[in-house]
């Protein structure tokens, strides 16, 4: 007996010997686990590491959702997928920065990428647990993993692993997250979890796999093979996106998830957080492909439709078969053909163009990652000005440029002819008609695709113009496209959808000179080959920089709600007075959003001037004052006017001298001087109000308050005695200059009487308020803003002589337009007419509808006539004077 008590305390000792051992080479630490990362590992591996992180950036927008986080808070980075260089490229890159940085991994084990000494003491402290309670620790139940989230270091957790759901389901090991959830109920401080994405491949999926996609995984989940093969092949393709970071204190407080225990809250957790990872994937790549064939088969097999083509069969007495063959050979003609490899041949092509026929392509990249984020949330309707035929081109290659999907396009049916039209449709271009009058088949099929390719999550480019504008000015809206996406979203294409107004400006447009013919009244050339085969000569010149803004999107849903809408109510007309004050709205948002250039302000300042001929100093007076407008309603200005307006505004002066536009009265002068006279071609007015036109938008409402103000002909005025002549000359000039309705004529009065009084043309009267006293100064500076009106004034009298020369109704409303051209030249040759620019196609065509929408169609009627004239003489007389 005393031989095995000795045995059992010699035992005893040994053990107590071997756990003071451990204990020692442990440093009296147990917390040693091979999920902890300590940052330290070999020299290649470091240095490989480094290079990786080098080559594969991440951009500002995402490292700044990094850094933004609450301080004092627990953060855990979240990835989709079980992948190990997801968490080390994130440690290696954020440790440097003094931000948040993974080091603790609820997922990953590290074993072959610690030290040897570390290793060894994460072997000996499981031996030693393992010993005692004769079972191995986890970071959960030994409270290692709360112990380091709460001691400020960083976690890492993936959201998506079979062999980790099988665990969690099958074997009820601990959940991570729920774990989070726990963790965040017994303390103050928020759990952030910040979800990333390292995307490898970032072109669209498509719905057939290929065999390379079987073999080594899909563009979603890319195999380990086509990672590594993409990271050291191509690692400036590799794409790295972080999200919004959730704060878990905020989403455990919603309603509907209090009412859930914590093991659904963690389902509902998890999945919130894959979804957000699926969408922001998804605004990268954009939705997975579908051939062209399968879209026309699931348009043509919808029983909505099916339904509509057997009815119209019933209406037209034709046979089925040949309607559905009809509506068949409609898809054929309108729908796209999207094809990567196009996309990226055209990306390769329109560098080298856009390189060297432009000095450059202004674009926001805060504005681009907000589209992109946006996008996140609901399909994109990209609603950009249209201004020239690049305006196609240029969009969907900043888009594609900056790591977003390019859009569908909607393009007019001129445009796909042999062989840009098949280039076009692999770029995303579907082709519609000029009008859809008449052709109920057709209209239901164009409506039929427009919801598919909503329902398909694709953004959609539309012109809300309706085709490009030739006058420089942005056109009022036309609303049959806007109106057919606007049908579709209500029909349950996409749960919202968000318009992202875009404003598109050249220095220089490449149809100039074709915009000039057709506003004089010449025939547009036809799109064909041969036009196709003439742009070469434009590769030989450059047009300046292009300027793109987008405006913050506008989501449908809360739109509908702010107007207190129910389509399910309205009737017809309400639904089309709906679209069209939306359609205004967006107009008016693309025109807040115009870029002004040195261009656009030199014209207006050289076609302002009362006469033809001028000083330099006399031209920069105007220029110096539309300047400071500009600057006090903080317009955007175009980068070399914030750099150095004196020399862009030389150098546009220059570029003028050397294309004609205007010349120097003195031929021997070589340097230009304050006091060199200038002298305007008449017959380049018509280009240079072109550049004028395209920053007309800024001066608008300051001209209207302007002729109001010299129309009452007092030094003194009240606020009230603009409103009158102010909202006559909005009516007036509806179809030349969009407006939001939502805005007033007095809000719009108030906001121009304020850069009045920062110009010193008017002074707010001491005893009366909202009553001004003009300036000495002030009425000469009011007509310089009044002079924007002139050509315009010009254009609508001339009409009006025209129309009471005419009978009542003896051309149509495009004949007449086609004659008062004539009618005008006549009177220009007769000097009856002062500007050339006011011999405007555009011009005449918009006075007509006007005066015919009021009533006004030919000698028939003469009183009303006499009235206008009486205005428009009276208002011209005194801003001219």
């Amino acid at each position: 007996m005393s031989l095995f008590a000795s045995i059992n305390d010699l035992v005893s000792a040994t053990r107590k010997k071997i756990r003071k051992l451990i204990a020692f080479l442990l440093n009296d630490s147990h917390d040693y686990y091979s999920s902890f990362y300590p940052g330290t590992q070999s020299f290649i591996i470091g240095k490989i590491l480094n290079h990786l992180v080098n080559k594969i950036s991440i951009d500002n927008n995402s490292l700044e959702k990094i850094k933004n986080t609450a301080p004092g808070s627990i953060v855990v980075f979240a990835c989709k997928n079980k992948h190990m260089f997801d968490f080390l490229y994130f440690h290696t890159l954020l440790k440097p920065m003094n931000c948040p940085y993974p080091e603790l991994s609820f997922d990953l084990r590290f074993i072959f990428l610690l030290p040897v000494k570390q290793l060894g003491r994460i072997i000996l402290s499981h031996l030693h647990y393992f010993f005692q309670y004769f079972h191995f620790k986890d970071i959960y139940s030994s409270g290692y993993a709360r112990k380091m989230l709460l001691d400020n270091r960083a976690g890492f957790i993936s959201l998506i692993e079979e062999d980790e759901f099988y665990n969690r389901f099958i074997r009820s090991t601990p959940d991570p997250l729920f774990h989070l959830i726990e963790l965040q109920k017994q303390t103050e401080r928020p759990v952030v979890i910040v979800p990333e994405d390292i995307i490898y491949i970032t072109k669209p999926m498509h719905k057939n796999p290929s065999l390379g996609d079987i073999l080594f995984g899909t563009h979603e989940k890319p195999g380990r093979i086509k990672r590594i093969f993409t990271m050291l092949r191509q690692p400036d393709k590799i794409r790295v996106e972080v999200a919004r970071p959730v704060n878990l204190k905020e989403f455990l407080a919603r309603p509907e998830i209090q009412r859930l225990d914590s093991e659904f809250q963690t389902h509902r957790l998890r999945s919130l957080l894959v979804g957000i990872l699926n969408r922001q994937h998804k605004s990268i790549t954009g939705p997975v492909l579908k051939s062209r064939q399968e879209i026309t088969e699931d348009i043509l097999n919808r029983k909505s439709l099916r339904e509509f083509l057997a009815a119209y069969a019933d209406k037209t007495g034709a046979p089925l078969r040949k309607v559905n063959k009809k509506a068949a050979a409609y898809i054929d003609e309108i729908a796209a053909n999207y094809s990567l490899r196009v996309i990226n041949v055209l990306n390769w092509l329109f560098t080298w163009v856009f390189k060297n026929i432009f000095e450059g392509i202004s674009v926001s990249q805060d504005e681009i990652n907000t589209m992109r984020e946006t996008y996140t949330k609901a399909p994109l309707i990209l609603i950009p000005c249209h201004k020239s035929h690049l305006d196609y081109l240029l969009l969907p290659y900043v888009m594609f440029k900056n790591n977003m999907p390019c859009p569908h396009i909607a393009a007019g049916k001129n445009l796909s002819f042999w062989p840009l039209g098949p280039i076009f449709r692999g770029a995303g271009a579907f082709f519609l008609r000029r009008t859809f009058k008449g052709a109920e088949l057709y209209t239901r099929i164009f409506a039929a695709y427009i919801e598919k390719l909503l329902y398909e999550g694709f953004n959609i480019k539309i012109y809300i113009e309706g085709g490009r504008s030739r006058t420089g000015k942005v056109l009022p809206p036309k609303t049959g496209g806007l109106s057919m996406i606007i049908r579709a979203f209500l029909s349950g294409a996409c749960e919202d959808l968000y318009f992202v107004p875009i404003y598109v400006g050249y220095d220089r447009v490449l149809e100039e000179d074709a915009y000039l013919k057709e506003i004089e009244g010449g025939k547009k050339t036809p799109e064909n080959l041969k036009g196709l085969l003439n742009t070469r000569k434009f590769l030989k010149r450059k047009y300046g920089k292009v300027y793109l803004k987008f405006d913050t999107p506008i989501s449908m849903n809360t739109y509908m709600q702010e107007k207190g809408v129910d389509f399910k109510k309205s009737s017809d007309e309400e639904f089309s007075l709906f679209v069209k004050e939306f359609g205004y709205k967006l107009i008016s948002a693309i025109n807040d959003n115009t870029v002004a250039t040195p261009h656009g302000i030199i014209a207006s300042g050289i076609l302002n001037c009362s006469e033809s001929t001028f000083t330099k100093k006399q031209m920069f007076a105007r220029v110096n004052t539309y300047m400071n407008h500009l600057i006090f309603h903080g317009a955007y200005l175009s980068d070399t006017l914030m750099i150095d307006p004196d020399n862009a505004f030389n150098s546009v002066i220059e570029n003028f001298l050397s294309r004609n536009f205007i010349e120097l009265a003195d031929e021997d002068e070589d340097d230009i001087t304050d006091t060199t006279m200038l002298i305007v071609k008449h017959n380049k007015r018509p280009v240079l109000d072109y550049y004028k036109n395209s920053v007309i938008c800024f001066f608008v409402p300051a001209a209207y308050t302007a002729a109001a103000i010299i129309e009452i002909d007092r030094f003194k005025f009240d606020m009230q005695d603009l409103v009158s002549r102010y909202q006559f000359l909005q009516k007036l000039f509806t179809d030349e200059f969009s407006f939001d309705e939502e805005i007033t004529a007095q809000e719009q009065i108030s906001k121009a009487l304020k850069g009045f009084i920062n110009e010193g043309i008017l002074v707010p009267d001491p005893e009366f308020a909202d009553t001004f006293n003009l300036t000495s100064e002030g009425l000469r500076k009011l007509k310089w803003f009044a002079a924007f009106l002139i050509p315009f004034f010009e254009s609508y009298m001339t009409c009006l002589v025209f129309l009471e020369k005419e009978k009542t109704d003896k051309y149509d409303v495009k004949e007449r337009a086609k004659k008062l051209l004539s009618f005008g030249t006549r009177l220009y040759k007769r000097n009856q007419v002062v500007r050339k620019e006011s011999l405007s196609l555009i011009n005449y065509r918009n006075a007509v509808n006007y005066f015919a929408k009021n009533d006004i169609n030919g000698s028939g009627d003469q009183a009303r006539i006499d009235q206008y004239k009486e205005i428009i003489a009276l208002l011209s007389r005194r801003i001219s004077s």
